[in-house]
């Protein structure tokens, strides 16, 4: 990335009030699992849920915007304090906007990391969007930056880094340690 365009981004991660995250392919790296009877299971990273902790003690509000279902991004979300867990969602910019009413937050002050097709749908209704590493072609394209972790294997936690070197907090941060559990 140019410095000029690291700069304009750093200036815009500062003003992030609410950080969007699709599930599938982000929290996770996107495959599903079933157990011998029919389960979803899911695997989650740590490093993301810290992350998504951190950013949650820095005052970012934190959702996650699915259209899968199946009980374990409801479980995750519980885990972490998640409060807005929007799973089963068709019309993803619909819902993010009504997110947004509900929570008084403008576009410019909210944040998105999606992988696919259905998640280049907010661009519109976003500030910012954030793509893993690992995401299909034409949401990378559409992305305001590309992270250099893929899904499910990071990528968040590149991103809550990022936010809160934005805001000065990650230097302390990196250097004291955080005391709290990590999820």
């Amino acid at each position: 990335m140019s410095p000029l365009r690291w700069w304009w981004l750093q200036r815009r991660l500062r003003d992030v009030q609410l950080l969007v995250l699709d599930v599938d392919g982000v929290l996770t790296d996107g495959g599903l699992w079933f157990s011998a009877d029919g389960q979803l299971l899911k695997r989650f990273d740590v490093r993301d849920g810290l992350g998504i902790r951190l950013l949650q003690t820095a005052g970012l509000e934190i959702a996650f915007l699915s259209g899968g279902q199946g009980g374990a991004t409801e479980v995750r979300a519980r885990q972490l304090g998640i409060r807005h867990c929007l799973v089963g969602i068709k019309d993803k910019p619909m819902a993010l906007s009504a997110l947004q009413r509900q929570l008084e937050v403008s576009q410019a002050q909210t944040a998105f990391l999606g992988d696919d097709l259905n998640d280049l749908a907010v661009r519109p209704v976003v500030g910012l969007l954030f793509a893993p590493a690992d995401a299909c072609r034409p949401v990378r394209r559409g992305a305001d930056a590309v992270l250099h972790h893929r899904g499910g294997h990071g990528a968040v936690r590149e991103l809550a880094e990022r936010l809160l070197q934005a805001r000065g907090r990650w230097q302390m941060l990196s250097r004291k340690g955080w005391r709290d559990r990590n999820d």
